[in-house]
Parts: structure tokens; C-alpha cells; sequence
């Protein structure tokens, strides 16, 4: 099975179907979304998508009504196609520990999600994800995903080892290898076994070999859609491995023992 570790509801969502279908990829971890760049026609509404995207990423987005206008279109596709997605969902950083514990049971474990993330702390405030990785941990190691790229930075990755080590239950993905940051991911997942790498976006050729070949159990295939296209990444995954147990590890094997698919 072929799965897509990393993608966004996409509007309208056949399209992304679409996508998936052309890549050969049966399944797709589907994360909700405020941004919805897919929607723009020019440079001007590329640019006001982008701004909300910038607000998400950086942690100052913490709008309730943006929040819930997600959970909607995530709860939508899933259950539009619940052979093909795989939900995650996202709670809020910006509350007290209580809860974001009830939250993980109500809105994630309650809504039949298998993970939590796409989460997106402030820059130099991974610390913020403790509380959920608890919560993760209080309902059988719920696999959690946090933003890697910009402006997550290499101090952001390291606190993130830091806490998956304090939570060893938990499998922790860190998304886009790291961004710019990703020998630094390669080298801490190497060394951090409950701490996985999620391969899309990556710049270069030679991120994605490395870490397949430091961490050949912990890395995964994904797209990151609709930033990202699910043929091209899967593309370098195999341009990078042999036809075999890696390379099917790689684009699926090991996100499905995860998710007990």
C-alpha cells in the first residue's frame, strides 16, 4: 500500500483524488487547512492565500472561527472518501493542558482521527507540543506531526527530539525532513527512535537519499499537497531507492504499521 504521509484538504477535493490517482498512490494522511493556495487564479490571490499561511505557520493564528471552518472541510472529504484518507487533526497550542487533553479525546480520538497534526507551534516554542504528546500518549501513542519548515528552526528541532525522547510512546514526525534545517533532522532522528522524518519538500536530492539511508525505518513518503505534487515526491523516493523492502518501507510500509492499517 502507498501512502501519502502528508497533504491538505484541497478545494474542490476531487481534484486531489485526482492527483492521487495519477501517482498511484492508494492513501493520503489528510491534514486540515485555513490556506487554500489551490484556489488562486493570479499573483494577488496566490499572495492573500499565502499571507494566511504565513499567520498559520508562524503560530499567531489562533481564530476559533478558523479553527472550526477546517474541522469542517476536514470531516467533509473524510467522509466523502474514508477509503482514501486517513484524517489527523489539530488542536489548539494556546490552552491549558487540560485542555488540549480533552480536546485530543473529543475532536481527534472522538471523531475516529489516527493522529494529531498538522501542528504548527511559533518559532522557538516547540515546547508548546508537550501537552499533546501527553494526551497522545493517554490514548495508545496517537502518532503527532509538526510543521519542519520555515520558520521552524534548528533549536525548534532539537527541543522536538528533546520531547520525543520524554515521550518514547509517541512516534513524533517531523514534517518536510526540517526544511533547511535537515541534516540537523537526519541526525537527531538517527538518534531519537521514536522520532520519524516525513520527506516532502525537501530542496535537494541528497536530503532525501541521507535520510533514507540514516534512518531506512523512520522515514516517510509525502507529498505535502497541494504544495507539493504526490507523482513528483513519489518520484524521488524512487529515485533514490531499488525496487524492495525499502523503498516499499518508504512509500508506505511503515506509516500503515503506525496506523495498524
Amino acid at each position: 500500500m502507498i501512502i501519502d504521509a502528508h497533504s491538505h484538504v484541497h478545494d474542490p477535493v476531487h481534484s486531489h483524488i485526482a492527483l492521487l490517482d495519477e501517482a498511484g498512490v492508494d492513501r493520503a494522511v489528510l491534514f486540515g487547512t485555513r490556506p487554500h493556495p489551490e484556489r488562486a487564479t493570479d499573483l494577488a490571490s496566490f499572495r492573500s492565500e499565502m499571507s494566511v499561511l504565513d499567520e498559520t505557520i508562524s503560530g499567531r493564528s489562533n481564530d476559533p472561527d478558523g479553527y472550526q471552518a477546517a474541522w469542517q472541510e476536514l470531516d467533509s472529504a473524510c467522509a466523502a472518501y474514508p477509503d482514501r484518507f486517513i484524517g489527523f487533526g489539530k488542536v489548539r497550542l494556546d490552552q491549558p493542558a487540560e485542555q488540549i487533553a480533552v480536546e485530543v479525546e473529543r475532536e481527534i480520538v472522538g471523531r475516529g482521527y489516527r493522529g494529531i497534526g498538522e501542528l504548527t507551534p511559533p518559532p522557538d516554542g516547540t515546547a508548546r507540543i508537550e501537552p499533546v504528546l501527553r494526551a497522545a500518549a493517554d490514548h495508545g501513542g496517537l502518532p503527532v506531526v509538526v510543521h519542519g519548515f520555515t520558520p521552524t528552526t534548528a533549536g525548534d528541532l532539537a527541543t522536538l527530539a528533546g520531547l520525543a525522547r520524554r515521550h518514547p510512546d509517541v512516534p513524533l514526525v517531523i514534517s518536510q525532513l526540517g526544511g533547511p534545517n535537515w541534516l540537523t533532522a537526519i541526525e537527531l532522528a538517527r538518534d531519537t527512535p521514536n522520532l520519524y522524518l516525513e520527506l516532502s519538500t525537501a530542496n535537494v536530492i541528497f536530503a532525501v537519499r541521507l535520510a533514507i539511508h540514516e534512518v531506512p525505518d523512520r522515514t516517510l513518503f509525502g507529498s505535502d499537497a497541494p504544495y507539493g505534487d504526490p507523482l513528483l515526491a513519489r518520484t524521488t523516493v524512487e529515485r533514490v531507492t531499488r525496487p524492495g523492502a525499502l523503498r516499499d518501507r518508504v512509500l508506505g510500509g511503515t506509516l500503515a504499521e503506525l496506523l495498524g492499517l
